[in-house]
């Protein structure tokens, strides 16, 4: 007899993905939307070419949009180390939504101007580690299909059912300790 997956044992591994997006909808006392897990090859362009690499999603949004992404925070929770943010990334004019993040970030072993900077919101996390050369690997975890609820489809500024597509991504040092988990989501188009 071959052992099987439990049902919620996969549950569990989906939500563990999920864990910087589930912790503001618990947050909020909101159910998680719809979504179901995919490979990246399933993934429609050009949302494969903005998330199935092992890269920060930062740059690849400015090279592909043509803009400087500005941070809006939306929520924050904070410790001495560790910031716990759901952020919407727009365009460089603040009118276009082109992402929506809910991030764990992990400050230990970051430079205190790092940190502050972080801690403050001042930019993206792919840009502060970029301008500030902080060594780190991208691995993503795993590719989903998201249908965006009220919540969601307000803060991307799309309708209600609309089917988005995210990743769930680890950030590591170079000791392989974690740095953040993320969970990002494109609006369509």
């Amino acid at each position: 007899m071959h052992a099987t997956p439990d049902t919620s044992t996969q549950e569990c591994r989906d939500l563990d993905l999920l864990m910087p997006l589930a912790f503001f909808y618990v947050r909020q006392e909101l159910e998680l939307p719809a979504l179901e897990f995919i490979e990246g090859k399933l993934m429609p362009e050009p949302s494969r070419h903005l998330l199935v690499h092992q890269s920060d999603m930062t740059p690849r949004l400015r090279n592909f949009h043509h803009t400087v992404p500005a941070l809006t925070v939306v929520a924050v929770e904070k410790t001495e180390d560790f910031v716990m943010r759901e952020v919407i990334l727009t365009d460089q004019e603040r009118v276009r939504p082109i992402e929506y993040g809910a991030i764990g970030i992990h400050l230990e072993g970051l430079p205190s101007h790092v940190k502050t900077m972080i801690r403050d919101g001042v930019a993206p996390l792919g840009a502060i580690l970029e301008s500030e050369g902080i060594p780190h690997a991208s691995a993503p975890t795993g590719y989903f299909r998201l249908f965006a609820d009220d919540r969601m489809s307000r803060l991307l500024n799309t309708s209600k059912g609309t089917v988005l597509h995210g990743r769930c991504n680890v950030l590591t040092h170079p000791d392989g300790s974690t740095l953040a988990d993320i969970v990002e989501v494109l609006p369509p188009g």
